[in-house]
C-alpha cells in the first residue's frame, strides 16, 4: 500500500521536481501500480483539459440546472490517469446535524468506485486529488474572490457577497480547507466550515504549517506530520500511520488524548451470572471465619462489661458514637483502626481499641517508645570510601526517646480509667464501652452470609463438579532449595489467562503464598507509549496551570546517600536515557517513587491509568475498580479508602551490582497483595572509563568496610547472583533442571510445565538469530515460612549494612519494616549457608507482571532504567496475612514509617461480605 503524504504549502499542481523532492523526504515507496510513471508524464494537455472542465463546472454550478447526482464516469483505456469530474467527488452533501462521518462515507464511496474501475487503491486516489488542488486564490461561483491564509483560513475579498457562500465544485478531499453551504441552501456558512478549515492540522501538534503530513486511511479525518511521527511514535512507520493512525489505534499520545478518560475499555472480564455467583460464594466462604472472630472478640467484651455492671449480657447498654464516612477512628495508644466496639473517654475523647483493653486488664500493655534515627552526613568523600569530614568524627547513635514509665492498669472491678496527660489522656474519667455500627449488625451479617452460602452450595453443586483442571501449568525455575517442591513459579502468558482454567491455576498457586509472573501483558493493550518524556509531557500540559508549574522540578532519591535531592524534571529524564555520573565517574542512581502522587495518578494521567488497568492480568483480583475478588473494591462510595494506587516507580539502573548506591528497593513487606508491571526500560551502558573507576572505587569501599569492621577479611568478593543465567546450580533432573542445557542468554526464557519437561524434547522458544531480551529488574521474594530465619540473620549481621549517607546501621527495630537492608549477592549466599534460606530470584522483563502475595518480604534491583507501575489489592486468600501484619505494625514505636494501620483490613472484611450478600441475592434468580 502506498501511503499518501500531503503537501501543506503550494496547493497547485506538483511539478516533476516537486514530486522527486517529496519522494526523497519519505520512506514510503511510490512505485506502486504505475503511479510514478503517471506522475512523471508530461501533463500539459491534461492541464488544458482540466481547465476546460472547470469552466463547464463553474457555469453549471452558477446556472439553474444542478449537476446530476447519478453521473457516470467514463475513462479511456490509456495509461494516462484521466481527470475525474470534481463535481462527483465534491458534490454538495447536506450536513444534517453536522454529521461529518456521513459526508466522508459518501465521498469515500465514490472514491472506491473509481478505484475499483481503475484498479487504484484509496491512497493513490488521494494522491491524484493532491495533484488537482487549486492554487491559493480561488473564485467562488458568485464571482467573489477566496484567499487561503495558512493561519486565518479562507476569506472572501468581495465584502458585498460576504453574506453568502456556496459549495465550490473544485473542492478537494478530506484534507483540504473548504467552505460549504448547509443543506437548506440558505446562503449562510455553517459551523461545519470552521471544522473543515482546521482539518489539515496535525492531530498531534495541532500545527497547520507542517509541509508534509500523513493522512489516516481508516478514519480519513486525522493527519500526523512527519516530525511528530518520528518524535512521538518511533515504533511506527509512515506506512503504519497511513494505514491506521495512532488515534484509530487508541494509542495517540497527544495532549488531548492523554487527558481523556474512558477512551478504552479497561475491564477484560466477561462473566456469566453463574460465574459471578460462584466468585461471590468463594469470597463469603473465605471471609466468614474472620467475621466469626470479630464477633467473638466483641462478645467477650460485652460479657466483660456485663460482669462490671453486674447485669446479664443482653442488658448491657452500649452508647453509640457518631462517625462520618469521611472519618477514620484509630486507637490513641497503638494506632490500630477501630471498626466498632471500643472504649472512649466521655471528657477528652481518648479512644482505646479492644486489643489494648485486653492487654491492660491482663497487665501486659507495652509502651510505645518514640524513635528518631539520626544518621550523620560524613561527606561525599566518605560515601565513596574516603575519610569522613572532621566535624562528623564524633560518633553518634540514634536518639531514642522513651516515654516516662507510667503504670496503666485496670481497677479492681475491671474498669479502665483514662490515661494521664503524659500518655495523651485526661486521667479523670472511666473509659466507657462505645460502638460505631448499629447494634448486632456484625452478628446479623455473619448469620446472613452463612445461610446464603448454604443456599448457593445447593445451586452451584453441578457447576463445581463439572469443573476439572486440564492442561499443564507453565512454570519457571526461580530457586534451588533442597527438598522443596516450590522452586518453580507459575508464569503463564497473558494471551491465555482469560480462560477459566488459568484463573483456577492462579488460585492454586496464590493460596500457597507463591508469587506469579505473567508474561507479555502489554501485548494485549493498545500500545500507549510509556516513554518518560510522554508521561512528563502529559503532566506539563495539564489543563491545571498550578499542577503544570509544579512538574518542572521533582524530588528524587539519591540511592548512594538514600536521601532526597531536587532536580529539574528534564534533567532527570535525560539521565534516565543517557545516564548520570558523579565527578569520579561513579554511576549516579536516582529514582522517583510514587510520582505523580498515587492519589492523583488517575486525575493527572487518566489515559495511562486506563492503559495500565486494561493490561492487568487476572482482573478478578487486580482490577482496582471492578475486581469481583478484590476486597478493596467493596468499600461503599463515600467511605474513606486506603491509597492502593496505581503508583509509578521510575528509576535509573545498571546491570552491574555496585555494592553502594545501587538502584534498589530495599527489603520490605507490603501491607497487602500487589501486582507490578514493567512498562518501559532503557539500557544505559557504562563506558570503559566508568568501568575502571568502578573497579577502583570498589576496592576503596572494601578497605573502608574492613576498617570499620563491617565485613570479614578474606571473604570472596566475586560472588554472582545465586540464580543468574551464568551461575545456575546443578540440581537433580526431578528438580526440572533442563534449562541448564540452554545457551546462557536463553535460560531465563525457558518456561515449561513439569509434565512437559519430563521426558520431552526441548524446543527453543526463540527463532534462530534473534536476540533474547535481558531483564530490566532483579527480584528477590522470600517465602512466608522463612521470615523468622530471615529476621534472625538480619539481627545477627545488621552492622554489616549501610543506610543513609552510607553510614553503618546502628540499631534495628524491625529487620523488615525498617526498610534499611538490601541483601547483596554476597549476603544472600551467607543467608543460605547459615540459615538455609533462599528467595525466589528472577529477572522481570519488559511487559511482565509480577504478583507479590501479602506477607512475602521482597527486594528489587534495577538492571536498566525502568518505569514500573504497581497497584495494591486485597485478595480473600491473604486476609490472614494482612491481619498478621496489622498486629506487627501496632507493636512498632511511635513515628515508625509502618506503624499506622492504613489498610483497615477489618473494615474491608465487613463491607466486602455485606456487598457480596447484596450482589449474590440479586443474581440468584438467574440460577433458577
Amino acid at each position: 500500500m502506498a501511503a499518501t503524504i500531503a503537501k501543506r504549502q503550494g496547493l497547485g499542481r506538483y511539478s516533476d521536481d516537486k514530486m522527486r523532492r517529496i519522494r526523497g523526504t519519505s520512506d514510503i515507496s511510490w512505485q506502486r501500480r504505475g503511479v510514478s510513471k503517471v506522475l512523471d508524464r508530461e501533463n500539459m494537455k491534461d492541464i488544458a483539459q482540466e481547465k476546460e472542465k472547470e469552466r463547464h463546472v463553474l457555469q453549471a454550478s452558477s446556472g439553474a440546472k444542478k449537476p446530476r447526482m447519478n453521473q457516470d464516469f467514463g475513462f479511456s483505456d490509456s495509461t494516462r490517469i484521466p481527470k475525474k469530474p470534481r463535481s462527483a467527488l465534491n458534490r454538495k452533501v447536506s450536513y444534517e446535524n453536522g454529521d461529518e462521518d456521513e459526508v466522508l462515507d459518501k465521498r469515500t464511496s465514490l472514491e472506491v468506485e473509481m478505484s475499483e474501475e481503475l484498479d487504484y487503491d484509496a491512497e493513490e486516489i488521494a494522491l491524484i486529488r493532491i495533484r488537482e488542488r487549486r492554487r491559493s486564490r480561488r473564485l467562488e461561483p458568485d464571482g467573489a474572490m477566496i484567499k487561503t491564509n495558512p493561519h486565518k483560513g479562507r476569506q472572501k475579498i468581495d465584502s458585498a457577497n460576504s453574506s453568502s457562500c456556496s459549495s465550490s465544485s473544485t473542492s478537494s478531499g478530506s484534507s483540504d480547507s473548504v467552505l460549504k453551504s448547509n443543506s437548506n441552501n440558505n446562503g449562510r456558512c455553517t459551523a461545519r466550515n470552521e471544522k473543515e478549515l482546521e482539518r489539515i492540522k496535525c492531530h498531534q501538534c495541532m500545527k497547520s504549517e507542517r509541509k508534509y503530513v500523513v493522512p489516516c486511511g481508516k478514519c480519513r479525518t486525522k493527519v500526523y506530520c512527519i516530525q511528530c511521527i518520528k518524535q512521538w511514535y518511533p515504533k511506527m512507520s509512515e506506512l503504519d500511520v497511513a494505514e491506521i493512525c495512532p488515534f484509530c489505534r487508541r494509542n495517540c499520545n497527544c495532549s488531548v488524548c492523554l487527558h481523556t478518560s474512558g477512551f478504552i475499555e479497561t475491564s477484560k472480564i466477561n462473566m456469566t451470572d453463574c460465574e459471578k455467583v460462584e466468585h461471590l460464594r468463594y469470597l463469603m466462604v473465605s471471609l466468614l471465619p474472620f467475621i466469626r472472630q470479630i464477633c467473638e472478640e466483641q462478645t467477650q467484651e460485652i460479657e466483660f462489661e456485663a460482669s462490671i455492671q453486674r447485669v446479664h449480657s443482653s442488658k448491657v447498654g452500649v452508647s453509640e458514637t457518631l462517625c462520618g464516612n469521611d472519618e477514620r477512628v484509630y486507637c490513641n495508644h497503638c494506632a490500630t483502626s477501630i471498626i466498632d466496639l471500643h472504649r472512649s473517654c466521655p471528657k477528652c475523647s481518648y479512644e482505646l481499641c479492644l486489643t489494648c483493653c485486653k492487654e491492660i486488664c491482663e497487665g501486659r500493655l507495652s509502651g510505645r517508645a518514640e524513635m528518631k534515627f539520626q544518621y550523620v552526613n560524613r561527606g561525599y568523600g566518605y560515601m565513596q570510601g574516603g575519610d569522613p569530614l572532621p566535624e562528623s568524627c564524633l560518633h553518634q547513635t540514634p536518639d531514642v526517646h522513651v516515654e516516662p514509665s507510667v503504670m496503666w492498669s485496670a481497677d479492681d472491678n475491671g474498669t479502665i480509667s483514662c490515661p494521664p496527660t503524659e500518655m495523651g489522656g485526661c486521667g479523670d474519667c472511666v473509659l466507657e464501652l462505645t460502638r460505631i455500627l448499629p447494634d448486632r449488625w456484625i452478628s446479623d451479617l455473619e448469620k446472613e452470609a452463612r445461610d446464603l452460602v448454604l443456599i448457593l452450595d445447593n445451586k452451584l453443586t453441578n457447576l463445581r463438579q463439572n469443573r476439572a483442571e486440564t492442561g499443564t501449568d507453565m512454570l519457571c525455575k526461580a530457586a534451588s532449595r533442597e527438598g522443596s517442591d516450590d522452586n518453580l513459579l507459575y508464569c503463564p502468558d497473558s494471551t491465555k489467562i482469560q480462560e477459566d482454567e488459568e484463573l483456577f491455576r492462579f488460585q492454586k498457586h496464590w493460596i500457597k503464598g507463591e508469587p506469579v509472573i505473567v508474561r507479555n501483558v502489554l501485548d494485549k493493550v493498545t500500545g500507549l507509549s510509556w516513554e518518560p518524556m510522554v508521561m512528563w509531557r502529559a503532566l506539563c500540559e495539564n489543563v491545571d496551570s498550578e499542577v503544570s508549574s509544579k512538574m518542572s522540578e521533582v524530588k528524587a532519591i539519591d540511592c548512594l546517600a538514600s536521601c532526597e535531592v531536587e532536580i529539574s524534571t528534564r534533567q532527570f529524564f535525560k539521565g534516565y536515557t543517557q545516564g548520570r555520573t558523579y565527578d569520579n565517574f561513579w554511576p549516579e542512581m536516582l529514582k522517583l517513587k510514587d510520582w505523580p502522587p498515587s492519589d492523583k495518578f488517575e486525575d493527572l494521567m487518566p489515559r495511562h491509568c486506563d492503559e495500565f488497568i486494561s493490561a492487568l492480568p487476572f482482573q478478578e483480583y487486580s482490577d482496582p475498580r471492578a475486581g469481583i475478588l478484590n476486597l478493596a473494591v467493596k468499600l461503599p462510595s463515600g467511605v474513606l479508602k486506603p491509597d492502593l494506587g496505581p503508583k509509578t516507580y521510575i528509576a535509573y539502573g545498571v546491570a552491574e551490582e555496585l555494592g553502594r548506591g545501587d538502584s534498589v528497593t530495599k527489603l520490605h513487606c507490603d501491607m497487602s497483595d500487589a501486582v507490578n508491571i514493567l512498562t518501559h526500560t532503557e539500557e544505559v551502558l557504562l563506558t570503559e572509563e566508568q568501568h575502571s573507576a568502578v573497579e577502583r572505587l570498589k576496592k576503596e569501599h572494601r578497605a573502608q568496610d574492613l576498617k570499620e569492621n563491617l565485613v570479614q577479611d578474606g571473604m570472596d568478593e566475586s560472588i554472582e547472583e545465586p540464580n543468574s543465567d551464568n551461575n545456575k546450580e546443578d540440581t537433580d533432573v526431578s528438580e526440572i533442571n533442563d534449562s541448564e542445557l540452554l545457551p546462557s542468554g536463553i535460560r531465563g526464557e525457558f518456561k515449561m510445565s513439569r509434565d512437559e519437561m519430563q521426558g520431552t524434547a526441548f524446543t527453543c522458544p526463540h527463532s534462530e538469530g534473534t536476540m533474547v531480551e535481558s531483564g530490566g529488574a532483579l527480584w528477590d521474594i522470600f517465602r512466608r515460612q522463612d521470615v523468622p530465619k530471615l529476621e534472625a540473620y538480619l539481627r545477627k549481621h545488621f552492622k554489616e549494612f549501610r543506610h543513609v549517607y552510607c553510614s553503618p546501621v546502628e540499631q534495628v527495630i524491625h529487620p523488615i519494616h525498617d526498610q534499611c537492608f538490601y541483601l547483596s549477592s554476597e549476603h544472600k549466599k551467607k543467608l543460605k549457608e547459615e540459615f538455609g534460606v533462599e528467595p525466589w530470584t528472577f529477572e522481570q522483563k519488559l511487559g511482565e507482571a509480577v504478583f507479590i502475595p501479602a506477607g512475602c518480604p521482597h527486594q528489587v534491583r534495577n538492571l536498566k532504567s525502568c518505569t514500573k507501575v504497581a497497584v495494591d489489592f486485597v485478595s480473600p486468600e491473604n486476609v490472614d496475612e494482612c491481619l498478621r501484619l496489622t498486629k506487627e505494625f501496632r507493636l512498632l514505636p511511635k513515628n515508625h514509617r509502618a506503624r499506622e494501620d492504613k489498610l483497615e483490613i477489618k473494615k474491608m472484611i465487613l463491607y466486602a461480605v455485606a456487598q457480596a450478600i447484596k450482589d449474590a441475592n440479586s443474581l440468584i434468580p438467574a440460577l433458577n
